[in-house]
């Protein structure tokens, strides 16, 4: 009797938990079902199999799936336009597992003669479209092509609001002299170009074949598997310096160099992230395609659904630049600190002019499956 009592419980068992298996299963095969339906159902298994395990070159396959777009419940330095969190589907795509180098953009000026908007004449008529009515013409020596270049303060800022503070118009600076008009690339080939605009990063994109990621697809990216922490790397800050190039120290006046670097670090200079891709934080803030506009995450959370590969909203919008037309770029610089910005987090966002550049911004690119068999 007690043989056959043990037997029967073992066998209620082993059929309950096939039925919980059964049932976990299921429901992770919808949800592959869900996004496999949607993003490649005209790609057979095969070709798909076959692109997805020969990638470009320099790019690395970001598989397609359901995340939570936005700031995490335990962030608390997260800002009011990085929430509420929204449900998004993000289709697979390729990704460059780099930022985008000074030797990979001098390829591509080399091959079409590109010229960067920091290398050309400055057209007054144009630049007075996006300043307040009235403003003055600044005299012609200061009109002249160059960059945004980081500088210390000498002392404590008690306002780091006003970032004028420790930012200055360079004349001669771009993306080969990018620390003075005298400075070269020599030695900073594996660094990520700087000092590129977006309409740059555009142009470098269409010879390459490639595009700008959607701020969707940056951040699926960027989490990896972890979909629930504030950094690429989890929840710990004190592993901030073995993960990122990133301010340590009082900004902007002191930095401690602990990460190892003053500016920009060389790319793969820290741990890749699950997808191996590297940089995702700290470095220089990368590029996206959307326009920043920060009510936008409350209108798609409004939507109470799933938002299929969103694209951005359909215009900028930012009541503290409202001359501006700004894109959303992700990812911090090596000037994000505890006290200033902490950028590094995955869900963190900031807008940038379409028509200027700096020190601290760069891009990397991305290509579909349905955009590479486009080109075949």
């Amino acid at each position: 009797m007690n043989i056959l009592k043990t037997t029967k419980r073992k066998y209620l068992f082993i059929m309950t938990l096939s039925v919980f298996l059964i049932l976990s299963c299921k429901k992770q095969s919808y949800k592959e079902l869900e996004t496999n339906n949607f993003c490649y159902n005209t790609i057979s298994e095969k070709l798909m199999d076959s692109l997805i395990h020969n990638p470009p070159q320099g790019m690395v396959w970001i598989p397609g799936g359901v995340f939570l777009q936005g700031a995490v419940p335990q962030d608390n330095m997260a800002m009011k336009y990085e929430k509420p969190q929204h449900q998004v589907l993000v289709c697979g795509f390729f990704m460059d597992y780099t930022e985008i180098t000074n030797a990979a953009f001098s390829r591509f000026v080399e091959e079409t003669g590109y010229i960067t908007i920091a290398e050309r004449q400055i057209n007054w008529e144009d630049m007075k479209k996006q300043l307040p009515a009235g403003t003055s013409k600044p005299h012609d020596s200061i009109l002249q092509p160059g960059s945004l270049m980081f500088k210390k303060t000498k002392e404590s800022v008690p306002n780091l609001y006003d970032f004028s503070q420790w930012w200055r118009w360079v004349i001669g600076v771009n993306w080969k002299h990018p620390v003075g008009a005298d400075s070269h690339l020599e030695g900073k080939e594996n660094h990520p170009v700087v000092h590129v605009s977006y309409e740059d990063a555009e142009a470098y994109c269409k010879w390459a074949g490639r595009r700008l990621p959607t701020e969707a697809e940056w951040e699926f990216a960027a989490r990896g598997n972890k979909t629930s922490t504030t950094y690429f790397w989890g929840n710990d800050i004190s592993k901030l310096s073995e993960q990122a190039n990133s301010w340590e120290g009082e900004f902007p006046v002191n930095n401690t160099l602990e990460d190892g670097f003053e500016r920009t670090a060389p790319v793969k200079s820290y741990p890749p992230n699950d997808f191996g891709l590297y940089d995702m934080a700290g470095n220089v803030w990368e590029y996206t395609s959307d326009w920043y506009n920060v009510t936008y995450y409350n209108e798609l959370a409004a939507k109470n659904k799933t938002i299929y590969n969103p694209k951005g909203a359909d215009k900028a919008y930012n009541p503290n630049n409202p001359y501006l037309q700004e894109k959303i770029i992700k990812g911090g610089s090596f000037l994000c600190s505890d006290s200033y910005c902490a950028s590094y987090r995955v869900s963190s966002r900031m807008g940038t002019s379409i028509d200027s550049s700096a020190e601290h911004i760069g891009f990397r690119t991305v290509v579909t499956l349905q955009e590479l068999l486009l080109k075949k």
